[in-house]
């Protein structure tokens, strides 16, 4: 979707709204601009819930297990420290 939009006093700009409703963008949340081989880019900065954060931990720890091995006794018999400082 392309608009044009005009630019008014101090470089102000209105995003019309069917662009903010098309990407999410609501009164008060931060925008990133920046500039790209003579273009700008604006682009809404995602803020993530905290249950979302927690659900990625969840996520992340089950396929960190799924890979983690138990120590046993023995497993680092002829491992030598001294080898690993050299």
């Amino acid at each position: 979707m392309t608009v044009k939009v005009e630019v008014g006093k101090k470089g102000y700009i209105i995003i019309p709204k069917s662009i903010r409703e098309l990407v999410g963008i609501k009164e008060g949340d931060v925008l990133t601009l920046t500039v790209e081989n003579g273009r700008i880019v604006l682009e809404p900065e995602r803020r993530v819930s905290l249950s979302e954060v927690a659900k990625r931990l969840r996520e992340h720890e089950e396929r960190v297990r799924k890979y983690a091995k138990e120590a046993r006794l023995g497993d680092l018999v002829g491992v030598s420290l001294e080898e690993e400082f050299e």
